[in-house]
């Protein structure tokens, strides 16, 4: 069998050029700037440069250039080699998403291993769904709490009745979903000294911002590549100046977080 150009992870081109590599890519590209840009795509600066030295040495082309300069003036850019890798990514997401849909319509016609595969899929309107495992749990005559804590270490709180936790049948170690609407996360870009009393605050970088007709989806990477999705009118967009690059911290209640578990 002969070797493959191509290693495949979500896709991936080559040895750890994934598609957090192509986010850092498409951040560059947009901010002109590395440190700007590692923080967008969830890297330390000096990882997104080892990582963009090791591209480099891979493809025998440097990836970025660097011109010195002010404010507005020089930055970091990406290479003519780089936009064609970024390219080819871009083509390669789009047919393996073709080649999904192809998989799936055939899966559909296989009852049997459907009915296998949907005890493990879901479909919400819920734009924001992170796994993680049950670390804390307190319950009461009328409330429960628990606490998700993701692969990552984030810790996401839910505030819920002691009715429904029961009917869920939670407790510690048991691996859980937590279910947050974009409409219901709060994007903050400066606390200006206070402290919000929502429970669950977590601060990344805007790695995507698709303006809609009266809202924006803003999305927000944090420290390890997840990501977190807020709904913001046009009008807040452009209030505070999002941008791609720019830090921010999602802020959304313990009441607004929904819970899921597998069902025994």
């Amino acid at each position: 069998m002969r070797d493959r150009l191509l290693l495949l992870d979500s896709p991936s081109i080559g040895p750890k050029l994934d598609a957090r590599f192509f986010a850092l890519l498409q951040a560059i590209d947009a901010t002109r700037s590395l440190r700007k840009a590692a923080q967008t795509a969830g890297y330390s600066y000096k990882g997104a440069w080892s990582l963009l030295e090791c591209a480099a040495g891979w493809v025998r082309q440097p990836l970025v250039t660097s011109t010195p300069g002010g404010r507005g003036v020089g930055g970091t850019q990406l290479t003519e080699e780089a936009r064609t890798l970024l390219q080819a990514f871009r083509t390669l997401e789009a047919r393996l998403d073709e080649f999904l849909d192809q998989q799936e319509t055939w899966l559909l016609d296989q009852p049997r291993i459907t009915q296998l595969l949907r005890r493990y899929a879901m479909k919400t309107t819920a734009r924001n769904q992170l796994a993680g495992t049950i670390s804390e749990f307190e319950i009461g005559p009328v409330t429960a709490q628990a606490t998700i804590t993701t692969p990552a270490g984030y810790e996401i709180t839910a505030t819920m009745t002691a009715a429904a936790a029961k009917k869920l049948k939670l407790r510690k170690g048991l691996d859980a979903i937590a279910l947050i609407k974009a409409s219901a996360v709060v994007l903050v870009t400066d606390f200006a000294g206070y402290t919000l009393s929502a429970r669950n605050q977590l601060s990344g970088t805007i790695s995507r911002l698709d303006k809609g007709a009266v809202s924006s989806l803003v999305g927000l990477t944090l420290p390890g590549g997840m990501v977190v999705t807020a709904s913001v009118t046009n009008d807040a967009v452009d209030g505070l100046g999002l941008a791609v690059g720019q830090p921010a911290t999602a802020v959304f209640k313990a009441y607004a977080v929904m819970l899921a578990v597998a069902s025994s």
